[in-house]
């Protein structure tokens, strides 16, 4: 504030006298007597300018910058020439946070007093906080021609390094050190540009130049810790913010960096009570709110993680972060369109925000909305070809919809990325073009190490329980492929021998199915609104010997658990075909065809083979009835090749065949499962351009249930596998149907599973190595009915007797490898890869 001038003249009567007494308390510092002795003055003389100008300079500086404006709005009207009553009536606008008036203010100070160094200073200031910084570097030019000043300098190199101009900003600290070389906090602005420059130690010496003279300085101390932030020393920043917050425990900024850097150590709890410190330090702070809910979310609190999000909301409608995080929890939660909503109000929020851009898209592709998933995923590469998984989730929504255009491009990007260790593709959506057991390891090393999972602790030791304790973890157990497969081996596992629980991780969708996993297992534990370390400590506390993970990599995975490790012994099983990448799994469950031996180095996991096939086929489900061709929208005359696969797994390569085998063969037709309509619009424009009319090309309609899903089956006469991703429970249904399947055996696990189901059904003839033979089979087969009558008959009979159709016998063998992965942990032996006897 600029003191207003006083009279000189000596006080002709009482309230001259009064005046200049309230001048001596005013420069005493003793505001309360000044206030006390102008407020009688005021009382006699309301319009005396001196008196209202000087007051409302003291009841600003005493915090009540309401009363201190309106007073001073009432000394310029008396005195509209006085250009420090404007000035300082601009400085009380400022720190009310009106600065646009305050800008105004200093304006007509300006106009009265061109080289009025404060106020150009002080309009500067307010110009910074609404945003025109260039205008600001301008004001603070001329603040610097009138009345040049350690601050004035400081004051200009804050506005450059708020323009990110961090190199002018610089020159502008060192020229105010220069006049002031004790000025603290020139020195850790000074640090702040050299941190945004990358200089990091230079960053630290200038912090450190602070620290020296004021150890516990709480500003120095918290940059400092950011500085060290930025180049990864978590542990070395952890305790500058430490130190910070001993000299000013309710340091809400340190509270904040504290509880980030504890995010990236992945110590959730400990970052969810430095936020609560921070939101009581700033109960109002929207930022604060919203870490809050992120360290919630981390701790997968989900509901108390919204609730935070729709407090940072209301205290700040537009804030992109929080709609962003809101939207996560959504997802996770599976309300697909209210995170949509969220993301798309975080996108409005803050256009220029990629993350939202990119969770919009992801949330489409969640909800099955290709095209909005495609434009958004296009729109991130755009801006950020490096994005995070955005490359490969693109190349999944378009696989999805069929949509070929650009994909070679886009495979060749995704396979260079995880070449070269880059986050360019999620593990799942990787193996639809991989092929590769050594980049797909590859590929889920890179996504896990995103996730920051906690450290393993080491392993636990346990001796031997009456029954060896089995702990099946899913969120699969209901209406699903892994249930099917998995429900007559829990209902046939030798409870003498056993004990068999279920860890729940996803819905309860009231099927069948669900209610009967329920029965199935000695103890169902719904465990979906558990964390991570919830359910590991629930498992560990309950004596779990051997846990079996279901999940790998896919949907709704949550390997937090297993990297706490549950149980003394980890095995993987069924549920994501490839290795699942975690040093904390012991045991991957295969056979020799789907993991060849010469392949096992590209595994995180130790084999556990089994003889025959590592899946068996659910032999115990109904069959409805057999529809005529033409009531499965078949032609009654005519070879009908089959596939029932996922949209993405057909790729152009194999369509291809499919299209040369449909002009080769006269009057086929090949009958696809029905999907989203996009997909089936570009399947049949891709006919037509390799020479096929679209019409044959049948899809599959809805049916009531499963099994009149199987038993359309009987309708068609070769179901053609897809090479890259194979059928894997589909294989299990056409088999179980009675339709012969043909493969071509690829190298990874997912391009290998049909070679093992079909191997186990006895039809070993129809498994072929090259995409040459598998189309030249499918051709001589389709050209030779009784051929292919013949191996009907033989894999109706293979249902008494080939391995695949034992559930009984697959499970002792499932049994052995559990038993011999616990013999081993008891023995004190490390996990190492086995082959289960054939019985």
């Amino acid at each position: 504030m600029q003191r207003p001038p006083f009279s000189p003249a000596p006080p002709r009567d009482s309230l001259q006298q009064m005046f200049m007494q309230a001048g001596a308390h005013y420069q005493q510092g003793d505001l309360a007597g000044a206030r006390r002795l102008l407020k009688q003055i005021l009382r006699k003389t309301p319009q005396q300018f001196d008196t209202l100008h000087l007051l409302g300079v003291i009841e600003s500086r005493l915090g009540h910058h309401k009363d201190g404006e309106k007073l001073l709005r009432q000394a310029v009207r008396v005195n509209p020439s006085s250009a420090d009553a404007h000035s300082n009536r601009g400085n009380i606008l400022r720190e009310m946070g009106e600065y646009a008036e305050a800008v105004n203010a200093y304006d007509r100070a300006l106009a009265l007093k061109p080289d009025y160094g404060n106020a150009h200073n002080g309009r500067a200031i307010a110009l910074l906080e609404l945003g025109r910084s260039e205008e600001a570097l301008a004001s603070y030019d001329r603040a610097l021609a009138f009345a040049p000043s350690p601050g004035a300098h400081y004051n200009r190199a804050l506005a450059l390094a708020r323009l990110g101009r961090n190199e002018e900003a610089l020159a502008g600290f060192d020229r105010a050190l220069a006049l002031a070389p004790d000025f603290l906090a020139v020195h850790v602005d000074r640090g702040n540009a050299l941190t945004q420059l990358g200089r990091i130690d230079e960053a630290l010496a200038a912090y450190d130049k602070v620290l020296a003279q004021q150890p516990q300085f709480p500003p120095a101390l918290h940059n400092r810790a950011l500085a060290l932030v930025r180049a990864g020393r978590f542990e070395e920043a952890l305790a500058d913010f430490d130190k910070a917050l001993a000299a000013q425990p309710d340091f809400s900024g340190a509270l904040d960096g504290r509880g980030n850097v504890l995010i990236s150590l992945g110590r959730y709890a400990e970052a969810l009570e430095s936020f609560s410190r921070a939101v009581k330090a700033a109960p109002d702070s929207a930022a604060a709110h919203n870490n809050r809910g992120y360290a919630l979310l981390k701790l997968q609190r989900f509901a108390e993680a919204l609730a935070e999000f729709d407090r940072a909301i209301a205290l700040d409608r537009n804030f992109a972060g929080a709609h962003n995080n809101r939207g996560n929890v959504l997802t996770v939660l599976r309300h697909e369109d209210e995170a949509l909503e969220s993301f798309a109000r975080a996108m409005a929020a803050d256009p220029d925000s990629i993350d939202a851009l990119a969770n919009h898209a992801a949330a489409a592709l969640n909800a099955r909305r290709y095209g909005p998933a495609i434009e958004g995923f296009e729109k991130v590469l755009a801006r950020d070809p490096d994005y995070p998984l955005a490359a490969g989730n693109l190349l999944h929504a378009k696989m999805q919809c069929c949509d070929w255009q650009g994909l070679d491009a886009l495979r060749r990007w995704c396979e260079e990325g995880v070449r070269a260790g880059k986050p360019v593709a999620p593990p799942f959506a990787f193996l639809a073009i991989s092929n590769n057991p050594e980049q797909e390891l590859r590929a889920a090393q890179i996504w896990l190490a995103d996730l920051r999972l906690p450290q393993a602790p080491p392993n636990l030791r346990r001796t031997a329980h009456d029954r060896i304790r089995l702990a099946y973890v899913s969120a699969d157990f209901h209406e699903h492929p892994c249930s099917v497969l998995l429900s007559e081996v829990v209902e046939r596992h030798d409870r003498s021998r056993f004990e068999i629980s279920a860890i729940s991780l996803g819905p309860d969708d009231g099927s069948a199915l669900r209610a009967r996993m329920a029965q199935a297992f000695d103890r169902f534990e719904d465990v979906r609104a558990l964390s991570d370390a919830e359910v590991a400590a629930k498992m560990k506390a309950d004596e779990i010997d051997i846990a079996i993970d279901m999940m790998g990599l896919t949907e709704n995975c949550r390997p937090g658990i297993f990297a706490l490790r549950p149980a003394p012994v980890q095995a993987f099983y069924l549920g994501y075909p490839s290795t699942t990448g975690m040093d904390f799994i012991d045991y991957n469950i295969a056979d020799h065809i789907v993991i060849p031996p010469h392949q096992e180095r590209h595994y995180a996991e130790k084999i556990a083979y089994l003889p025959g096939s590592f899946m068996v086929l659910h032999c115990s489900r109904e069959m409805g009835p057999v529809p005529t061709r033409t009531e499965a929208g078949l032609p009654e005359r005519g070879f009908v090749f089959c596939c029932f696969n996922n949209r993405y797994k057909i790729v152009p390569e194999i369509f291809d065949i499919w299209m040369r085998l449909l002009r080769q063969v006269e009057g086929s037709v090949l009958w696809l499962s029905g999907g989203n309509p996009t997909s089936m619009d570009n399947l049949r424009r891709e006919a037509q351009a390799r020479g096929v009319a679209p019409e044959r090309l049948i899809f599959a309609k809805r049916v009531p249930g499963a099994p009149d899903h199987m038993a359309r089956h009987k309708c068609a006469d070769l179901f053609l596998d897809t090479p890259i991703y194979n059928a894997h429970a589909t294989t299990n249904d056409a088999l179980f149907a009675g339709l012969p399947v043909l493969t071509c055996k690829g190298e990874s696990i997912a391009a290998r599973v049909a070679a093992s189901l079909i191997t186990a059904a006895g039809l070993p003839e129809m498994v072929v190595d090259t995409p040459a033979d598998y189309e030249a089979r499918a051709l001589h087969l389709a050209r030779r009915p009784e051929e292919l009558a013949a191996i009907r008959e033989k894999l109706a009979a293979n249902h008494a007797t080939a391995s695949l159709f034992d559930s009984e016998g697959f499970t002792r063998k499932l049994e052995a490898a559990y038993e011999e992965m616990w013999r081993r942990h008891l023995a004190g032996e490390p996990p190492q890869t086995f082959t289960v006897p054939q019985p």
